[in-house]
């Protein structure tokens, strides 16, 4: 095992990493559910690691946009967080779900309240409460997202928004069932157009890095001020270890052992809190909706570098 020494390591560890998985015979498949994104090339891999300062490392296609999808929902979770504090928990819970992240099964057990912020009811629920308190949920995010990583080009997608609104129909449905329990407080079209412009951010891995490392510096944004308390940072990192990459956050946890949170464009962002952050992307994907040879990227860094939360 290689123990990192300085930062000076990354880049041996990153080209090793990139190296091996270009050996990787089995790449999954795009999530040809979304027709957007269905035609993803397999073999594109990218992965990127900003340190706290801003310094940022990068393999192979880290520099090229793509579609970041759920990724999106740990920056809106933080973003009201930061502005209802504690009462967000009210409305939405802190455990994995175990089941798909579209399911409606669990809400009518739980009468409207979705399980965690991150399968599509959780997100939908978040989105909505900032939408409440900003009056632009989608384009709130699009502001802090061009902050943090310093890239002002940072935009919706409207073709892959378009094809998700179009095939939107389980989201319209979890919207409804949650606002028949009064769980909803804006019109369900209102909120449904800024969740799916909220998931059609395109950005690179170098940006989603740079963007996460707020979360490395336990709530402090890139120019200094802070977002979040140390306890609210330190809640949405153990979110994104327990529900990050749905139902499959316990092999994550064990493979990877770090917070982390997976799209299905096939990107996936983790943290090493005080440390650095990371973002890996890779287009194929498992049946359980992460990046195959993101997963395996993610579990290597860990063990070259020894660093995790374990």
């Amino acid at each position: 095992m290689v123990i990192m020494t300085s930062s000076l390591t990354f880049m041996p560890v990153l080209e090793r990493i990139a190296e091996e998985v270009e050996r990787t015979p089995g790449r999954g498949r795009p999530a040809d559910y979304i027709p957007a994104l269905a035609a993803a090339e397999l073999r594109r891999f990218g992965m990127a690691v900003a340190e706290l300062d801003g310094t940022v490392y990068g393999v192979g296609d880290w520099r090229r946009p793509f579609s970041t999808q759920s990724l999106t929902k740990v920056f809106t979770l933080a973003l009201d967080l930061a502005r209802e504090g504690d009462e967000l928990w009210e409305h939405v819970g802190r455990e994995p779900s175990g089941n798909p992240f579209n399911s409606l099964v669990q809400l009518e057990y739980e009468h409207g309240i979705p399980r965690n912020p991150f399968i599509n009811a959780g997100a939908l629920v978040v989105t909505d409460r900032l939408q409440t308190r900003t009056g632009d949920a989608a384009g709130e995010l699009l502001a802090f997202l061009r902050a943090e990583s310093g890239n002002r080009s940072l935009d919706f997608d409207k073709e892959v928004a378009a094809s998700e609104a179009a095939h939107g129909d389980r989201n319209a449905a979890l919207a409804h069932f949650m606002a028949s329990y009064r769980n909803i407080d804006n019109p369900v079209p209102v909120l449904l157009d800024q969740y799916f412009r909220q998931c059609s951010v395109t950005a690179s891995c170098a940006d989603l890095a740079l963007a996460t490392t707020f979360l490395a510096r336990h709530g402090i944004r890139t120019d200094g001020t802070r977002l979040l308390t140390r306890s609210q940072a330190k809640q949405v990192n153990a979110v994104m270890l327990t529900c990050g990459t749905y139902d499959a956050a316990g092999d994550f946890a064990h493979r990877v052992g770090l917070p982390g949170k997976s799209g299905v464009g096939g990107g996936i962002i983790a943290v090493v809190p005080g440390r650095c952050a990371l973002c890996v992307w890779s287009p194929g994907l498992d049946e359980r909706g992460n990046s195959v040879a993101g997963v395996a990227a993610l579990d290597r860094f860990t063990t070259l570098t020894g660093l995790s939360v374990f």
